[in-house]
């Protein structure tokens, strides 16, 4: 049997192995959540802006190009400042206007000045503050339309409490609804109380962030009760007043619900015609869109100034 060999081997050492060529290292767990987390994230926030987009945006975009077009069977056509005219010359315009604006500064008067004077008897009570926002927000969870059934049987000819009520004092009867002079008031009463209770809630917040220490100090110079609220009060409150009321106009600007369900929109002798109505008119009783856009045009760029004040009061307020 040959023995082994013991002569020593020319090959050299043994080379390491070349390390494969590897790719970029998978992400850690935390990074994959993250990304998973905002992967998700953006996936609502790509839902939400698409429905915003179709259901707010596009609505603007067509209308404020609807209001320089005409429609018809023969197609939809380019009219320019026609549909402006229209509406311009349009007597129930001017009338709309001028009852919009009526129903405005009655409801500043009364839906304004009710909220706030009814947070301030609240603030005063030092028990039961809770069962009486609680009263005084009842009418706003209520639907409209049992609002206006109740306010439809109070403004009634025949046998409304009102009447009723004036015939007890040996006053003569109204018709509430059905007197020119006298629909719109009652219009605005009826909102006011369907409307209050968001306001009054936002007025007594504010109220109770007044420092205490400032009433004891008018107390002590002797100060009643409406030089508080007039010195103490009101300052006090200012820009969240000023809000509010900007806030106010914008929305009385565009009333529709209470007139159109209390007196079926135009009222007696068109004195409850508002803009808003008219848009509803030209729109689905006239057959003009164009002149139906036109019109929620001119509001919109009217609108769009008080938003402008409202954004510049709150960033005021911010800082």
């Amino acid at each position: 049997m040959a023995a082994p060999s013991l002569t020593p081997s020319t090959a050299g050492p043994a080379r390491p192995a070349s390390p494969r060529t590897a790719g970029p290292p998978p992400p850690d767990g935390r990074f994959a959540r993250s990304l998973r987390r905002n992967l998700t994230a953006h996936g609502f926030l790509i839902g939400a802006v698409v429905c915003f987009a179709v259901f707010s945006w596009y609505p603007m975009i067509r209308e404020f190009a609807l209001a320089f077009q005409k429609t018809g069977n023969g197609g939809t056509r380019w009219v320019g400042l026609d549909n402006l005219e229209t509406v311009y010359h349009d007597p129930a315009f001017w009338q709309a206007w001028r009852n919009t604006l009526l129903f405005t500064l009655l409801a500043l008067l009364l839906g304004f000045a009710v909220p706030f004077v009814t947070a301030i008897v609240i603030n005063e009570f030092r028990h039961g503050q809770g069962y009486l926002r609680l009263l005084v927000y009842l009418p706003v969870m209520l639907p409209p339309v049992a609002s206006v059934l109740l306010f439809k049987y109070l403004y009634d000819p025949g046998y409304g409490l009102l009447n009723e009520l004036l015939g007890f004092l040996h006053l003569p009867e109204q018709q509430w609804l059905q007197d020119p002079g006298l629909s719109m008031l009652s219009v605005v009463i009826a909102s006011t109380w369907m409307n209050m209770g968001g306001a009054t809630l936002i007025y007594l917040a504010a109220l109770q962030g007044i420092p205490g220490e400032l009433y004891e100090a008018a107390e002590l110079d002797g100060a009643g009760l409406l030089r508080k609220v007039w010195h103490v009060t009101v300052p006090q409150t200012r820009l969240v007043l000023s809000l509010m009321l900007l806030m106010q106009v914008i929305a009385t600007m565009q009333v529709f619900v209470e007139p159109f369900l209390l007196t079926g929109g135009a009222g007696p002798e068109g004195s409850t015609t508002t803009v808003v109505y008219l848009i509803y008119q030209y729109a689905f009783n006239f057959n003009n869109y164009g002149a139906a856009a036109a019109l929620g045009l001119l509001l919109l760029v009217l609108l769009a100034g008080f938003s402008a004040a409202y954004v510049r009061l709150s960033r005021a307020g911010d800082e």
